[in-house]
């Protein structure tokens, strides 16, 4: 199984400034997702930064990082310059991991690699884990994903779906059986419709739901879905979460 993973990696970022580069456990945290990427087994790993501090910072560690545009809108358009810069095309497989990912699982990146290359039918491959809790159910931060009999994306939403209809009266943390999904961050793209993606016009859904996946759908693509029983790592998203996964790593 041949793959590329990119890392895209900004320095912006309200809650968090300068994210790329925070420490955990004496390394920059782009870094730490790099070490963890390189273990999933793929041909090179690469970050694509939009600033020089991020390409130094991986350079001194041995991480390979190119420098894109730092006015991209997405990191799909940041992976898009990043193919076109590695001459990536065609059936070549990408895996993006995103830069605030420090435990991320190596076997699930490959996994989402070797989807892809199942898939023929499929321009895009990703992750998604049962949900247990409640809460995560309700809650439109955790985006939830829909299935076809075929294991393909049927939609993405921020809000609770399936909706339960005839959830049990007096019951308000049962769920729907089988399990709503969570759809996490982990993408897989042939790099030939990566490089195309960022031509085509974003989609109305795209624009409400503020899901960019929804634009492959709205176009008739198709997203081929891993479900995995393998708890998702903690991502690093705000102060709180960075104290979690320095405590881990400590």
């Amino acid at each position: 199984m041949i793959f590329t993973v990119l890392i895209p990696a900004r320095m912006a970022s309200s809650r968090l400034p300068d994210k790329p580069l925070l420490d955990i456990a004496g390394l920059p945290m782009v870094v730490r997702v790099a070490q963890q990427a390189s273990r999933a087994g793929a041909l090179r790993v690469v970050v694509a930064a939009d600033d020089g501090r991020i390409i130094d910072a991986c350079k001194a560690h041995g991480v390979a990082a190119l420098l894109t545009r730092s006015d991209h809108a997405s990191g799909s358009d940041r992976l898009a310059e990043a193919c076109e810069q590695l001459g990536l095309d065609g059936d070549d497989a990408i895996v993006n991991v995103q830069g605030d990912e420090p435990l991320i699982a190596p076997a699930l990146i490959r996994r989402c690699a070797e989807l892809l290359a199942e898939r023929p039918d499929c321009v895009m491959s990703t992750v998604a884990h049962a949900i247990d809790e409640h809460a995560d159910y309700l809650n439109p931060n955790v985006v939830k994903v829909v299935l076809d009999a075929a294991g393909r994306a049927l939609y993405f939403s921020r809000a609770p779906l399936p909706w339960w209809r005839d959830a049990p009266a007096g019951d308000s943390a049962a769920l729907p059986n089988p399990a709503p999904l969570r759809h996490l961050g982990l993408y897989g793209y042939r790099a030939g419709f990566l490089r195309r993606f960022p031509k085509l016009a974003p989609a109305p859904l795209e624009r409400i739901e503020a899901l960019e996946q929804l634009r492959v759908l709205w176009h008739g693509e198709r997203i081929a879905v891993h479900v995995t029983g393998e708890a998702p790592g903690i991502g690093v998203d705000t102060p709180a979460d960075l104290a979690r996964v320095r405590a881990l790593l400590a």
